[in-house]
């Protein structure tokens, strides 16, 4: 049954409209968006949607389990901490977490998620065995923890793209993984096997009306963590399976990840990567810190999204993206939580911006000449490019899309006086997050009020596996 919306105000790919109505059909999908004129009546059987309504955004890069580590892993561990030795705390917590652990941690996660704006997650998920080391499936045949994940989303409404990630080495040249890394482990047929499974549920699903908010992509961990040669025999299987699959891969993220590299193969891992003719508009780059600027028009060449999670690499300690050369070879560029140390789209994305102002000594660096208000043009850019990560019609307000939109309250003291073409400026810039008082995903109302109604439960749940792991 089609549903009808009446928003207020609406950014629409043209640009800022009031008194818009959007009509939603019953996989969530907008079927017609009409701007009134001044001789139009409100539609009596449409829904209001009151305040600023700007499109959802997709969080393209989310490792759930690590949010039982935001916060505890601040205090200095070695002479010199870095990405090497924060992995060990992580690593320690991905050995504790039993897959009902995971879907409570994720559960809060994603309310979270939902509240901060973020309406839809690419969740690479690497912890496919049980802390026993097997291979533990649930009665879909792929394993527990990716039933988990999905679980979790299901519960809160956020939109998943759940990408089970091959991981096979311990660093270049095929060192075998490390004991604390086993849990990680699928042999490529096992991998192919369940990633083929679970996609072909999602379309059947999709085929007989269901609401096209999950589906399932795939992830290479790393050049570190998978051959080239493996990399292509899997993407050709996978794309056999379905070409529209999205795969994504974390690279050059640190410094001595890309003097390995070099060691290794002679090249650079972007260089690398290329180099094996798989990466297409369907894949998505994450960090791509140390990049060069070559490498990143030769990346945008190929039509392939990169992510940023500018909270984790400035947690890590990875180093700066170089986000303007991207730009200027007309890349797309997404955005990500990553680790969970902020869960929150307009911090990722006002850090964007302050480091290139740092940078450059200059302000408003991604304004453009169309668009003014940096706020706007971020979250704009951001949107549609991590809808494409994710594989997913979302990011924009527009037939064909699914309606996954933020209400924002013109009311609130953080938006005190702000027009509707200023109101992403005061979201990114001005702390407005606590403005966003309506979220819906698929045309469902997942939050209002400013909270999610499983935040209680979620809290509590999220508590209790805190500390049964800390009692692990």
């Amino acid at each position: 049954m089609q549903r009808r919306y009446r928003l207020d105000w609406a950014l629409l790919p043209a640009g800022w409209a009031r008194d818009v109505t959007v009509a939603v059909s019953a996989s969530g999908t907008i079927d017609a968006v009409t701007v009134a004129t001044a001789a139009d009546r409100p539609a009596g059987d449409a829904q209001r949607v009151a305040g600023y309504v700007v499109p959802g955004m997709p969080n393209a890069h989310s490792h759930a389990f690590q949010r039982a580590l935001a916060g505890r892993a601040e205090a200095r561990a070695a002479a010199r901490d870095s990405f090497w030795t924060w992995r060990h705390a992580m690593y320690a917590i991905a050995n504790r977490v039993e897959a009902a652990d995971l879907r409570a941690i994720a559960t809060l996660l994603f309310v979270e998620m939902l509240e901060a704006g973020y309406t839809s997650v690419a969740e690479f998920h690497y912890l496919h065995r049980a802390r026993d080391g097997e291979w533990d499936l649930a009665p879909d045949g792929t394993p527990a923890t990716w039933e988990a994940i999905r679980a979790a989303a299901r519960d809160t409404g956020i939109g998943l793209t759940l990408l089970p990630t091959l991981y096979q080495t311990a660093d270049f040249g095929g060192v075998p993984l490390r004991a604390d890394q086993h849990r990680f482990q699928a042999t490529t047929a096992q991998f192919l096997d369940a990633v083929e499974r679970r996609s072909a549920a999602d379309r059947a699903a999709g085929a007989a009306g269901a609401a096209a908010v999950v589906r399932t992509g795939a992830a290479f961990h790393s050049l570190r963590a998978v051959s080239v040669d493996t990399m292509r025999e899997a993407t050709a299987h996978l794309r056999a399976h379905d070409p529209t699959l999205p795969i994504h891969v974390h690279v050059a993220e640190q410094r001595r990840e890309v003097r390995a590299c070099e060691r290794a193969t002679g090249a650079r891992p972007i260089e690398w990567l290329l180099r094996a003719g798989v990466v297409d508009d369907r894949w998505c780059l994450v960090h791509c810190t140390h990049a060069t600027r070559a490498e990143l028009a030769a990346v945008a060449a190929t039509g392939a999204s990169v992510c940023v999670s500018i909270s984790t690499e400035a947690n890590l300690g990875d180093g700066f993206f170089d986000a303007v050369a991207f730009r200027r070879a007309r890349g797309d560029l997404a955005i990500g939580s990553d680790s969970q140390s902020t869960v929150d789209p307009a911090e990722e994305l006002r850090w964007l911006e302050y480091q290139q102002r740092l940078r450059r000594r200059r302000r408003n660096v991604f304004a453009t000449p169309d668009e003014p208000h940096v706020g706007t043009a971020l979250w704009r850019s951001a949107a549609i490019a991590g809808a494409r990560a994710l594989g997913q019609a979302v990011g924009e307000i527009a037939v064909g899309r699914r309606a996954d939109w933020l209400a924002l309250d013109p009311a609130h003291p953080a938006l005190a006086g702000a027009a509707p073409e200023a109101a992403l400026d005061h979201l990114v810039f001005a702390g407005a997050r606590a403005a966003i008082r309506e979220v819906c995903v698929a045309g469902r109302r997942v939050l209002a009020d400013h909270r999610h109604p499983l935040r209680a439960a979620a809290e509590a749940g999220y508590r209790a596996v805190v500390q049964r792991l800390d009692a692990r």
